[in-house]
Formats: structure tokens, C-alpha cells, sequence
């Protein structure tokens, strides 16, 4: 199953498809297994994790119902990325799946999702959040004049309806924190764990190699290894001269002032600038490869295509595993 946690609709229109909903849907193809896809949508995620997390329905309908909930519960910063964890964690563990694909945001926000359990997790653990939720407690009544203060501030500049919303909705959100801390924590296990994966994806342009460079000193210091780097739409080097050797692009210049004027003379200064292109992505690429080594580096050719349909993925997936396109990849090919 893939799932895309990007608002844009690249994955669907990659597959082909119309559109993509929370739920897994089957991909209509030819495979020699299964494959489903989806696209996270952040209130339902959250909706079925409340429902989840209820001591009973009348709790759950309580915070479904609750205008802030409703608001939060799709705009809130960094709700999107903790539910994107959620959501791997549920066809992870839940599900009854060979294989969990799931293609995340640019980069900083795939930071936030790695970030998003623990953020969680503090904030039911602020003191702010236990005020608000639990106004009849002691622990409020030894702040209580400035509790009111703040709750009279925060009324003259969202007004005091959203603010008696936030505070019924804590109070209706009261013994479900341990259930979503817990939930939160078996998430970070999973990102972490070994069968879990990271691949960097970018293209070979200096500034999108600087950006996976940042992403893979991120996870290392998260504890995390890149297991494996695609760097896509790299310039070949157009094979090698009649002799056997590599032909630089110099070299290639050279041949070209040799041949100036004639019809070969034009195709080797065309390899030439194209040489010094491939020449000048690998000079781009070798520290992000230093970085991430042991991890394999693939490099995937430009192509005259869009991918746009499962024929161009499948093209796609054969340049990046070494096969045939229509082959079922070997065993080697698959690690």
C-alpha cells in the first residue's frame, strides 16, 4: 500500500487515477500481487483516533461535535504530520499489508512528521494544556486568579465563545491523554525500528542536493540511517568512445575543434556539454553519497516522459532495479 501525505495530487496522477481517498484503494493493474494507495485526510485520521481513544461513544460525539475540535482537528499546526504518523502506524500494525509506502511533504515537513509523536506528547503534558482541561482540580485552584487572567486575555482576541469551545473540549477530551501518549510513543518505536526504512529521494541540482544533505544530517540525529538514496532525472554520460575509453567532456571539445564543420564535429560538442553536465552532477552528488554510505545509490536517467500512468512508473521501477520492464525484479535487484 502507498500512501501519500502530501496535499498535492502527484500520486494519483501518477497512477492514473481520478483521485485517492483515506481509504485504501486497489490500484487496477496488471501485478503479480496486490497494491492499494491512498491519500491521508487529516479530520478523518483524527476522527477514527478519537473514536478509538473514547471511554464510550457519549465522550467521542462530546468532542466530534465540539466547534474547536472541528477546527483543530484539520487547521491546527502540525495536526496534518501527527496524523500522517497515525496513519502509518494503523497499516503497519493494524493492517494486513506486505509492504507500507509512504511518500511524504518536501523536506521540512517530513521533519515534522518525524517530530509530530513527541510534540504530542509534551503538549499533553503542558501545564497549560492540564489548566485548561481540568479547571475543578487542585492544581488550578492554586493558579486560579491567573487562570482567569488568561482566559479573560485570550476572550478579548478570539472572543469568548472559541475559548469556552476549547475549554469544553478538554474537559470532554479528560482520560483519553494516556491512550494518545501511548499511541504516540508506538509510533516513535516504528520510525525507529529496524524494519523500517528511510529513502532520500532528489533530483542532482545543487540546491535539492543541499536540502537532502540537511534531511540525512536531520536523521542521524534523530538515530536514524538512510537506507537508501534515489537521486532522479540525472544526465547520462552517453557511453564511451569507439576505442573502449571514457571520453571526458575536454576531450570530447577537443575532437569537435578537430571536426569543426561537419556533421560529427556538431554531435561531439553536443556530447561534450552533456558530459560536463553528468560531470558536473556527480561532483554535486558525491558528498551527499559519502554521507549516506553504506546506503546504495541509485540513479535513475532523464527520460522524454512524464510519469503520468502505472506503463511510466513501471518504466520508472526497471531503470531504478536493473530489470527488464515487465520483468518481476531479481533477488538481487530487490535488496
Amino acid at each position: 500500500v502507498v500512501v501519500t501525505i502530501d496535499p498535492a495530487r502527484r500520486l494519483a496522477d501518477a497512477l492514473g487515477l481520478e483521485g485517492l481517498t483515506n481509504s485504501a484503494t486497489r490500484i487496477d493493474a496488471d501485478l503479480p500481487g496486490e497494491m492499494h494507495a491512498l491519500m491521508l485526510d487529516t479530520k478523518s485520521t483524527f476522527d477514527g483516533l478519537v473514536r478509538r481513544h473514547s471511554a464510550d461513544p457519549e465522550q467521542a460525539e462530546g468532542i466530534l461535535s465540539n466547534r474547536f475540535y472541528q477546527n483543530i482537528s484539520s487547521a491546527l499546526s502540525g495536526t496534518q504530520e501527527y496524523m500522517a504518523s497515525e496513519k502509518l502506524y494503523e497499516l503497519a500494525e493494524e493492517g494486513d499489508w506486505d509492504l507500507v509506502v509512504v511518500d511524504t511533504p518536501p523536506t521540512r515537513n517530513a521533519l515534522d512528521f518525524l517530530d509530530a509523536p513527541q510534540r504530542l506528547a509534551h503538549f499533553l503534558d503542558h501545564r497549560l494544556y492540564k489548566v485548561l482541561m481540568t479547571p475543578t482540580r487542585g492544581i488550578v485552584k492554586a493558579v486560579n486568579v491567573a487562570a482567569q487572567a488568561v482566559v479573560r486575555s485570550l476572550s478579548k482576541v478570539v472572543g469568548g465563545e472559541v475559548v469556552a469551545d476549547a475549554i469544553a473540549f478538554f474537559q470532554a477530551f479528560e482520560g483519553m491523554e494516556r491512550g494518545f501518549k501511548e499511541r504516540a510513543a508506538a509510533v516513535d518505536r516504528l520510525l525507529a525500528a529496524p524494519e523500517t526504512a528511510f529513502v532520500l529521494v532528489a533530483s542532482p541540482k545543487a540546491d535539492t542536493v543541499a536540502e537532502a544533505t540537511y534531511f540525512a544530517d536531520q536523521l542521524t540525529e534523530h538515530g536514524i540511517k538512510v537506507r537508501g538514496l534515489v537521486v532522479n532525472r540525472m544526465q547520462p554520460a552517453f557511453g564511451t568512445d569507439h576505442d573502449g575509453f571514457a571520453l571526458g567532456p575536454e576531450a570530447a571539445r577537443e575532437r569537435a575543434r578537430t571536426l569543426e564543420g561537419t556533421e560529427i564535429g556538431d554531435l561531439y560538442t553536443a556530447l561534450a556539454d552533456a558530459r560536463q553536465l553528468a560531470q558536473g552532477e556527480e561532483e554535486h552528488l558525491s558528498g551527499l553519497a559519502e554521507q549516506v554510505h553504506p546506503a546504495p545509490v541509485v540513479r535513475v536517467p532523464v527520460q522524454p516522459f512524464e510519469v503520468n500512468d502505472l506503463e511510466g512508473l513501471s518504466t520508472l521501477g526497471s531503470l531504478m532495479l536493473g530489470t527488464a520492464p515487465g520483468d518481476t525484479p531479481g533477488r538481487e535487484a530487490q535488496r
